[in-house]
């Protein structure tokens, strides 16, 4: 923080360090920086913001910049500084000419001191540059604070920022960057003028990437640019740098071809194969595709990444959106992308992006990374057209259950087309009822001889949890007003709660409606035989004897497999009076 403050050191500059050089070389992103409001892209609202406070000599004393990385926030913070220090000014156009306005652009201006929030974030450095802001600037109008990446201050630097913040002396003016201004305290945020930073357009980055190209003498495809602008993901200086990377390779020309291996990301030509072999459920040749692309040295996790946004402009496609919406790929490409999402559909478009962003995910944590890839692809490639079961499970929830019957079932026959009754003819057995399964089944009467089919045939039809506590009923009955009686015994009073949940005995006495033709009421009841809880516990379990019966719980042997866990300890529920 000292050395911020423009003090100096008697130690000489060593003969080989580097600075000492005049023909230092200067990083693309430096030499290309704005350095005035007009040179700033894709931030119009903030440019013309801070030019009218200006001309109008409406200043604040503290601003926030926030955005992404490398959209411009520390460029704007210099061109501000030397706006307000020029000494043509204050002025909305600085010079650039002045020793003032270079020497800010340079970053050594005496009286503006750009201080990084990471490596000057403790109590003890603000409180240094509290004690250094009533110093008057040596030689220009205001002496100005930019402070970088301020979220990284601690929570005690902040709190002793506060009354300065607020009531700094006149000469005095601070200008904070962050990338994430959700971590600023509010009282730091009440206190400043905030402007958030735009992502800058892709058409901005291609058309500043190709004026520095064309300046440094090179030439370059647009085709190899506008690859370069994606990858940034709207940020300039990250372009630039990509961009530095190609000319570091000294060849005269930016080829697409270039980027690619630059990037190890895979062709539009690749892409589309792969994306073609995937469509097509050719499960082999999306595998051969990806090897083919892998031996090229395509980076996977770039590969399915391109998957995902290629899949992305489909979903836009497939949805009606126009050409101006595709983020990943040409306009020119937009025709054959809506092509894709009609022949796959809305919903099957979405599970091959879910399919790809889970795929993602676990890439970051694994070192399997080509296998989890291959996975990826087969999944996607085994697919069902989901588009029908979407508009299945619309009519089934609307009741038309028959619209869509099951191939080669006795729905399948249209009503009309049955021969009429005779007047004489007896009558004939019904046609088998469709289960809520979608399976043919047989009516069974409810009596108190065939309640147990009823209940075993329900069942049978069942599955997951649900099945498995039903199946641990002791006993079933024919209750009064035609209800089927469920006995569980007493140690199964989880498996009896867990049927009598609404929804478990919604659909239980649903398989139940189903097998016996008629509404079926369900109730279930506890067995009365059973030992009392005094005889019980005359007759403590063991604890070792308890986990192994509790281990063969359904439900506990679902989770012990889901989680890969095992029982170490059991709770018994809490008494309720």
């Amino acid at each position: 923080m000292a050395a911020s403050e423009g003090k100096t050191t008697d130690s000489p500059t060593p003969p080989l360090a580097a600075s000492s050089r005049p023909n230092d070389y200067v990083v693309v992103a430096r030499r290309y920086r704005p350095k005035t409001f007009e040179e700033l892209i894709g931030q119009d609202p903030v440019a013309k913001a801070l030019k009218g406070a200006i001309a109008a000599n409406r200043v604040g004393h503290a601003y926030l910049f926030t955005g992404a990385r490398g959209v411009g926030k520390t460029s704007t913070a210099r061109i501000l500084a030397k706006a307000l220090n020029c000494v043509h000014g204050p002025t909305p156009t600085p010079c650039n000419e002045c020793d003032i306005c270079t020497s800010i652009s340079s970053g050594n201006d005496v009286d503006v001191l750009e201080i990084d929030g990471a490596s000057n974030r403790g109590i003890d450095e603000i409180r240094q540059l509290r004690q250094n802001v009533s110093i008057r600037p040596s030689r220009a109008r205001f002496k100005i604070y930019i402070i970088d990446e301020v979220h990284m201050l601690t929570r005690e630097a902040f709190n002793a920022l506060l009354k300065t913040l607020e009531e700094p002396p006149e000469h005095v003016k601070f200008i904070f960057c962050t990338t994430e201004a959700a971590k600023i305290p509010v009282t730091i945020l009440s206190r400043c003028q905030r402007f958030d930073f735009a992502g800058i357009h892709l058409p901005s980055i291609v058309e500043r990437l190709s004026q520095i190209a064309a300046a440094e003498g090179i030439e370059a495809e647009s085709e190899a640019l506008e690859l370069l602008a994606r990858r940034a993901g709207g940020s300039m200086r990250d372009s630039q740098s990509l961009l530095e990377q190609l000319l570091a390779v000294g060849e005269n020309k930016i080829t697409v071809s270039d980027v690619h291996s630059l990037l190890g990301t895979a062709g539009e030509a690749q892409i589309q194969q792969l994306v073609d072999r995937l469509v097509e459920h050719d499960t082999a040749g999306a595998l051969a595709a990806l090897d083919e692309a892998a031996s090229q040295g395509v980076d996977i996790g770039q590969l399915v990444e391109q998957l995902l946004g290629y899949f992305r402009d489909v979903m836009t496609a497939a949805a009606g959106c126009p050409p101006a919406t595709l983020m990943y790929s040409a306009a020119a490409q937009h025709e054959r992308l809506s092509a894709t999402g009609k022949q796959l559909g809305l919903e099957t478009t979405l599970a091959i992006m879910q399919v790809l962003d889970h795929t993602l995910s676990r890439l970051r944590y694994s070192t399997q990374v080509r296998t989890l890839a291959e996975m990826a692809l087969v999944r996607i490639a085994n697919l069902e057209t989901l588009d029908d079961l979407a508009g299945l499970l619309a009519d089934m929830r609307s009741g038309a259950s028959g619209a869509i019957p099951p191939a080669g079932s006795a729905r399948s026959t249209p009503p009309s087309s049955l021969p009429a009754k005779k007047k004489d003819e007896p009558e004939s057995p019904q046609a088998p009822e469709h289960t809520s399964n979608g399976h043919a089944a047989a009516c069974i009467e409810l009596t108190p001889e065939s309640v147990a089919d009823v209940w075993k045939e329900a069942l049978a039809g069942l599955s997951g949890l649900l099945a498995d506590n039903a199946s641990l009923c002791q006993s079933v009955s024919l209750g009064a007003g035609g209800r089927l009686v469920a006995t569980f015994g007493a140690k199964y009073t989880s498996c009896k709660a867990f049927c009598e949940r609404p929804e478990q005995l919604s659909t239980l006495s649903r398989a139940l409606s189903d097998v016996a033709g008629k509404p079926v009421n369900v109730e279930f009841h506890l067995a009365a035989d059973e030992p009392s809880a005094a005889r019980q516990k005359s007759r403590p379990v063991g604890h070792r004897q308890r986990l192994a019966e509790m281990a063969e719980h359904p439900m506990v042997r679902k989770a012990t497999e889901l989680f890969d866990a095992r029982l170490v300890n059991i709770e018994e529920p809490r008494e309720h009076s």
